[in-house]
């Protein structure tokens, strides 16, 4: 639990400080994009001064005065699209749209009633007015936002999917290290419990007590041999065989409701028509059905009800898993199969990981908490592909 608080924790801070560097990014991209459209205006200031003056030079004015500056902001702009309006309205020149629209009047009036419908206000010249639209690097620069943030999220969540992707594999290849060397190290013990009590049996002298109480050991070591095959199969692809899906859960629930409370009720399906065949690997999936159940009746305190519903469609067999506990908040329905994720005091988070494992990766179906109503009851789904 405080592990999943702890990512929470760092996604969140992660996000907080994406945001505010986007934020930052667009609050000086507008400052820049404001005083470089300042600066533009300007410009355009100085060229209508430059083209009154010059416009307006006869031969006499050229022989006793030099133009030449003038002349040189006049054609210096090649990065404003500008428009000359007489004062009648109609375009007289035009410069920076492109070769063939600077002198294409029909497309240069549409431009000037682009600028009208947005509210531009003209500069008003000696017998002239000026029409001008942002160059084409403010145009990027006002667009650039835009893009840094489509690139960072694109970075982010590539950057998301990568982590999360080399972590689960990381944490795939430890739970399988671990599985299966518990599996290992199970092994010598239990032929060892094995054979003691093969021994202890000679000793016996067939007191009833005493075989009653070797036969139980030897049941829970027989528990502990399905548990250890269950940890060994962990990693490696299973071997899948058909079965009657309502005998399977009819013998899990058979097993838990012996180590149950008698305040707990079962109710499971009788199997009162056609099997519900599906190829699964029985000891891994009765160690997810047994997982769901151990949660239920850790979820109940020891009183309630836990209950089995089987549903069939045209491809796939469905098994809801319900009970009557505490019930699961509607925002960790996702949550709870992830691993490290539990509410008890003592465990590790592990069981619904492995479930989940087990059921899509082993048996190519799906695991999902159905419905939950806290202080009412969950319900838990197993989709499989009939056999």
């Amino acid at each position: 639990m405080a592990a999943n608080t702890r990512r929470s924790r760092w996604k969140l801070i992660i996000a907080i400080a994406g945001a505010i560097i986007v934020v930052v990014s667009l609050i000086y991209t507008d400052y820049v994009a404001r005083e470089l459209s300042k600066e533009e205006k300007l410009k355009v200031e100085n060229w209508r001064f430059a083209y009154e003056i010059w416009s307006d030079i006869d031969d006499e004015d050229e022989d006793y005065c030099d133009y030449t500056l003038h002349q040189k902001i006049f054609e210096g702009n090649n990065t404003i699209p500008v428009i000359l309006v007489n004062e009648y309205g109609d375009p007289i020149a035009a410069r920076n749209f492109g070769v063939k629209k600077d002198d294409d009047e029909v497309f240069l009036k549409k431009e000037i009633e682009k600028l009208k419908r947005s509210g531009f206000e003209p500069i008003d010249g000696i017998g002239f007015s000026i029409y001008y639209k942002e160059s084409r690097l403010l145009q990027l620069l006002r667009f650039f936002p835009i893009i840094q943030l489509l690139l960072f999220t694109a970075f982010v969540v590539f950057g998301y999917i990568g982590i999360n992707a080399a972590r689960r594999s990381e944490q795939n290849r430890v739970w399988v290290g671990l599985a299966k060397e518990t599996a290992h190290q199970l092994g010598t013990p239990i032929s060892a419990i094995l054979a003691w009590i093969e021994h202890l049996r000679t000793f016996g002298n067939n007191d009833e007590e005493v075989t009653e109480v070797l036969n139980e050991l030897e049941n829970d070591v027989n528990r502990l041999e399905l548990i250890a095959d269950r940890f060994s199969k962990i990693g490696s692809q299973p071997k899948l065989e058909t079965v009657n899906l309502i005998q399977e859960l009819e013998k899990c629930k058979a097993y838990m409701q012996k180590r149950a409370s008698r305040k707990v009720n079962f109710e499971f399906p009788i199997q009162n028509g056609h099997p519900l065949l599906a190829n699964i690997n029985p000891p891994l999936f009765d160690w997810v059905l047994e997982n769901l159940m151990r949660n239920a009746l850790d979820a109940m305190s020891g009183k309630g009800k836990i209950s089995a519903e089987v549903n069939e469609d045209q491809n796939y067999i469905y098994i809801n898993l319900s009970d009557t506990g505490k019930g699961i908040p509607s925002g960790k329905f996702r949550t709870v199969f992830q691993p490290g994720y539990t509410t008890k005091k003592r465990g590790w988070g592990l069981g619904l990981s492995l479930a989940k494992r087990i059921i899509e990766q082993y048996h190519s179906g799906k695991i999902f908490v159905k419905n939950s109503t806290e202080g009412v009851g969950t319900t838990f789904t197993i989709q499989l592909p009939k056999g």
